[in-house]
């Protein structure tokens, strides 16, 4: 099993920075890859970033590009991710997720955390 707990989230002002930490910890090593998802309120949960531990590749929502950086720490099996430019439509819980496969789809992620709130203030 993997344990997954999300922390970072806060309120924020338009035009600000997060960074959300995800440490993972239990058998890490039987998923390889790590993802981000998010769910506003009245939303269906949305990818929003995911990376392998193992290095590679690494993908992005296109609402994030440019905007949002995901990053590994394999010593501290800890997953981040970096919000700049926050928008007021970027509130959300933040969700971290483990796969054994690097994927877009909420279905192909199998361990999850119990989220952390992001406000964005306008």
């Amino acid at each position: 099993q993997v344990q997954l707990v999300e922390s970072g989230g806060g309120l924020v002002q338009a035009g600000g920075s997060l960074r959300l930490s995800c440490a993972a910890s239990g058998r890490t090593f039987i998923r390889d890859a790590m993802g981000w998802f998010r769910q506003a309120p009245g939303k269906e949960r949305e990818f929003v970033a995911a990376l392998r531990w193992s290095g590679g590749s690494v993908a992005y929502a296109d609402f994030v590009k440019g905007r949002f950086a995901i990053s590994r720490d394999n010593a501290k099996n800890t997953v981040y991710l970096q919000m700049n430019s926050l928008k007021p439509e970027d509130t959300a819980v933040y969700y971290c997720a483990a796969a054994q496969n690097l994927g877009l789809y909420e279905s192909e992620y199998d361990y999850w955390g119990q989220g952390t709130q992001v406000t964005v203030s306008s």
